[in-house]
């Protein structure tokens, strides 16, 4: 039978910005035989995010991420449905997922790579298994916790950039429930701003494609930064940074506005924005989700209880087909998403 295979048509070098045409949708064929161990899944959801650039270069500049190969089937996080299995945990009917899941319609899978998922922890939302449920709620919730050192009755105050995108928007949420006395968010649109105080809880946002932002955020953080998610970088981070308290900490999750450049990973900052790390003795160690697996099951499902109790509030930008992946990459590395970026393959 026939199924529709997403290859990458071209790479864009070490620097560029990703547009839709450096994918391409072919139709392919795939075997009918499903070998012992193996099941056959038919695709539900697809994750596109930021990292994802990085696999765009032959160095990904990350021991983690493979990059991707040229007219290959592109992979990341999905989720899909069992038509047939050979593998003695996973049964027809079964939903599962997977970091590494080919962006096509149907695949031939490996049983033991693949996580059986349980609806109902999210109230039937598979695709919050993506997000809020998945590695971009446990990115939000581990960061938080490892390196973000935030206690409860401290009255700290956390500010968080790229606020309205997957992790952030999760992230002031869930730095609300740790213990955190106040919360900003950053964000690039009036919608986005009013969307994480309206509905996330926020106590503020600032556009920052609007006004001064470091004038805002001393009106907004008079006793200064104590905790820093940092989702972007570049300019937005050093005025952050500019204004945060001693022994204070940064919670350095991602760095989208320089996934375009050939620079190292994490970013080194500007010398007068790292002499103030410096002398005010500000943790900036990377994060990598990864690293902190072992507290996987426990995580998700303090996530699952917070997303069934109305604690944490989830959107998602959902667009509906494999053929317009390409297009919702290149939206979410714009910002044009809200929340999680998510392809709905097959309903």
């Amino acid at each position: 039978f026939y199924i529709y295979l997403f290859n990458f048509k071209i790479t864009l070098g070490k620097n560029g910005v990703p547009v839709a045409e450096n994918f391409r949708l072919e139709q392919s064929t795939i075997t009918d035989t499903v070998q012992a161990g193996q099941v056959r899944v038919k695709t539900l959801y697809l994750s596109v995010d930021p990292y994802m650039r990085c696999r765009m270069n032959e160095d990904t500049g990350s021991d983690y991420l493979q990059p991707w190969q040229l007219s290959e089937v592109a992979d990341g996080g999905g989720i899909g449905v069992v038509e047939e299995s050979k593998h003695e945990n996973l049964a027809k009917g079964d939903f599962v997922t997977s970091f590494t899941w080919p962006w096509q319609t149907v695949a031939v899978l490996d049983g033991s790579s693949l996580q059986k998922l349980v609806p109902r922890l999210v109230n039937g939302r598979l695709s919050y298994f993506l997000g809020a449920a998945g590695i971009t709620g446990l990115t939000a919730l581990l960061g938080i916790r490892e390196k973000g050192h935030v206690a409860a009755g401290a009255n700290q105050t956390m500010v968080v950039s790229g606020a309205a995108g997957a992790c952030g928007s999760l992230a002031g949420q869930i730095g609300r429930l740790e213990g955190c006395s106040r919360v900003v968010g950053i964000a690039g649109t009036d919608e986005k701003c009013s969307i994480l105080v309206q509905e996330m809880g926020f106590d503020a946002a600032i556009n920052y494609k609007k006004g001064d932002v470091a004038k805002q955020l001393r009106e907004l953080c008079p006793g200064g930064v104590d905790v820093y998610f940092d989702n972007v970088g570049g300019d937005i981070s050093d005025t952050v940074i500019s204004q945060m308290n001693q022994n204070s900490h940064i919670i350095l999750c991602g760095q989208i506005s320089q996934y375009n450049k050939d620079v190292p990973y994490p970013p080194p900052l500007p010398p007068d924005i790292e002499k103030i790390q410096k002398e005010r003795n500000i943790t900036r160690e990377r994060f990598l989700v990864l690293n902190y697996m072992d507290k996987q099951e426990a995580s998700v499902l303090q996530l699952c209880q917070w997303i069934q109790e109305g604690k944490v509030k989830v959107r998602e930008t959902v667009l509906e087909g494999l053929a317009n992946i390409g297009a919702a990459f290149q939206s979410m590395m714009n910002g044009g998403n809200i929340g999680k970026q998510i392809i709905s393959v097959s309903k």
